[in-house]
């Protein structure tokens, strides 16, 4: 409502338009145009609003979701009046580097069709009731692969029209914000939290197992960071703390060539490190093969190298600089 309201100002003060949305109550804009986007994508997926729900969530059609590269799994997602991406962008607001580039609607994509979306998204089932046959190879531990005859995805819908887009649904709900409005995944604040907590559920989980997670969690993910802050780390840049200039490299003098500042590092230790006792406590705990535990031995190895002439309490405070005087 608030960004409905600003844009109409926009519309009327700025461009000498008249008013576009004109909403004085939140049903007002249903059926207007919004743009879906993710994070670390820069292509806005078009859609439409049909209503609102308490919930931190945003409800769509799974197609549309996975048209944004997101599978459901509770990440960070986003939604803007397309008025208001059309408006209020331009090149000249972004940085020139290729990161900066990410988080920004760079394309747009007005038409979705369901063939050229995730195949993931295809998987999910289209049945209004499941068959006792379905229960009965529940019990035999049969492959999912035994029971695709028993129970139709949208996969099988692809080509066929308007049915295409309809999912079958067994559990019907009055209302859909009579569940948790917020997941644990949002509630936890810092990533290593969230890691936790998931490896803790997946030991109560019988049908998952515990030490593939750890093995998922740790190859595409912990391991990686590790590596790659380390990397971060050693070819950093340098902030001027009173102007906020970053040089390419690091004055000789010690000060901010612009103005005389301080300079800071713009990477830190802990910011290097912050996985590295998950990480440890997850090769101890689990049965994780030993390719993982060799390279967390060698990534601490070089930790410790990096870090050997850092101060005890594991803060980077200073910068030291030669003096060539």
């Amino acid at each position: 409502m608030k960004a409905s309201k600003f844009l109409d100002d926009l519309l009327s003060s700025y461009y000498g338009l008249e008013k576009f949305y004109n909403a004085s109550k939140p049903e007002d804009l249903i059926g207007r145009l919004v743009v879906g986007l993710s994070p670390h994508t820069s292509v806005g997926v078009v859609g439409r609003i049909v209503g609102f729900t308490k919930a931190s969530v945003c409800y769509a059609h799974p197609f549309w979701h996975a048209a944004k590269r997101r599978d459901c799994d509770g990440d960070e997602d986003s939604v803007t009046l397309l008025l208001d991406v059309l408006l209020n962008f331009s090149r000249e607001f972004m940085p020139d580097r290729i990161g900066g580039l990410m988080d920004a609607p760079l394309l747009l994509s007005p038409l979705l069709n369901p063939a050229e979306v995730a195949r993931q998204a295809l998987n999910i089932e289209n049945i209004s009731q499941l068959p006792v046959e379905f229960y009965e190879k529940t019990w035999q531990g049969a492959h999912p692969s035994e029971v695709e005859s028993l129970v139709p995805t949208l996969n099988s819908n692809l080509g066929n029209g308007e049915n295409q887009w309809t999912i079958g649904f067994t559990h019907p709900t009055k209302d859909l914000d009579n569940g948790r409005l917020i997941s644990s995944y949002k509630e936890l604040p810092t990533m290593l939290e969230k890691v936790k907590e998931q490896l803790r559920l997946a030991d109560q989980i019988v049908a998952v197992k515990g030490e593939e997670v750890a093995v998922k969690v740790l190859s595409t993910h912990i391991l990686r960071d590790l590596v790659g802050n380390l990397r971060t780390f050693t070819s950093q840049r340098v902030r001027c703390t009173k102007c906020g200039s970053k040089p390419r490299r690091v004055p000789l003098g010690g000060s901010c060539h612009r103005c005389g500042g301080k300079l800071s590092a713009t990477v830190f230790r802990m910011g290097v490190e912050k996985y590295l006792d998950v990480a440890t406590e997850m090769v101890q705990r689990y049965n994780i093969r030993e390719y993982y535990r060799q390279r967390l031995e060698l990534i601490k190895v070089e930790l410790a190298e990096t870090f050997k002439a850092l101060p005890v309490d594991r803060e980077q405070q200073k910068l030291f600089v030669a003096d060539f005087a």
